[in-house]
């Protein structure tokens, strides 16, 4: 990505429109060079910083509808707003792209843990359905912890649907909400920490 680039030369075409007499040539310039800069980053920007790229449009229309008005000093005011824009949607893509990576691979690791914990569980609860409860578990305990686990089963549905979509951080948050009720319901369960 070519942001500083980019902006100094916003930048520098703000100063040349400032000095000339003949302001359309530059301020048409600056218009175009805001328009692909922001081509540029469009792809990442509707996938990670959406919100941010609405605020970015809407600036880059301005600027564009006073060229169109054949305001030239409204776009070179305009200029600097645009650049600041730009700079910010850059600064949330990486964030966010940076926040997709860790939820990557922090899911590699639940994707293997958790199912085995709702296996552990289900064995758990099949075995109790079988014989009498110990003394350790009471009835309701039980029933809690068994509706608890088709919850848990549905929500690891979402979860891997949700990384399979390409949403990692949407996986990732609702498998932690597994791996904390599953603590919960083993202990409800009697079962030795695994």
């Amino acid at each position: 990505m070519r942001f500083s680039n980019v902006l100094m030369t916003l930048a520098a075409t703000a100063f040349l429109i400032t000095g000339c007499s003949n302001q359309k040539v530059p301020a048409t310039s600056a218009v175009q060079q805001a328009e692909a800069a922001l081509t540029e980053v469009r792809p990442d920007a509707e996938k990670y910083a959406p919100e941010e790229l609405k605020t970015t449009d809407a600036t880059l229309a301005k600027l564009k509808s006073d060229l169109d008005k054949e305001d030239y000093k409204g776009v070179i005011a305009g200029v600097p707003q645009f650049n600041k824009d730009i700079a910010g949607l850059k600064d949330a893509m990486v964030a966010k792209q940076t926040q997709a990576v860790a939820a990557a691979n922090e899911w590699q690791t639940l994707s293997t843990e958790v199912p085995k914990t709702v296996e552990a569980i289900q064995a758990r609860v099949d075995t109790l359905s079988k014989s009498k409860l110990p003394a350790e578990v009471k009835k309701e305990t039980f029933e809690a912890a068994k509706a608890t686990l088709e919850t848990m089963k549905a929500t690891w549905a979402e979860a891997t649907a949700a990384y399979s979509a390409g949403n990692a951080a949407e996986a990732t948050d609702k498998a932690r909400t597994v791996q904390a009720k599953a603590k919960e319901v083993k202990g409800q369960l009697a079962m030795n920490p695994v």
